[in-house]
């Protein structure tokens, strides 16, 4: 398990979130997540432009074990998504908290608030 980078949020669902500038948020997968599903072998991200509630079913993670739904953590409209992901998923796997899925351009950056800093998400996956 890697450390948990303290400037991130974290949803109970495993997504870690960042707000960027122009209110964007940058979204992944936690580490404790890619350790779970283990090698991932396709992700279905959401397209851009689509608009997203926060906590609605955006995307899904494939690996060679199971399949997992990943969650919007804020309400927005999808700016971006990591391209590179289509021919590479490993890169998840290999560096879950520097690669990104997907970026969202919300008006309500509070949302964030009421994910999990880094410690609340630790005591989580240790129960």
């Amino acid at each position: 398990m890697s450390d948990m980078p303290e400037n991130l949020k974290y949803a109970t669902s495993h997504e870690w979130s960042v707000l960027e500038e122009n209110n964007t948020v940058r979204v992944g997968i936690t580490d404790f997540a890619q350790a779970q599903l283990g090698d991932l072998v396709y992700i279905d991200l959401p397209e851009v432009g689509r608009q997203l509630t926060a906590g609605e079913q955006c995307a899904v993670v494939e690996s060679v074990k199971t399949a997992s739904d990943l969650f919007s953590p804020v309400t927005g409209v999808v700016t971006a998504i990591n391209e590179e992901l289509e021919d590479s998923p490993e890169q998840v796997n290999d560096e879950p908290f520097a690669t990104w899925l997907f970026c969202i351009k919300t008006e309500s950056p509070e949302q964030l608030n009421s994910l999990m800093d880094a410690s609340a998400y630790q005591l989580m996956i240790d129960e």
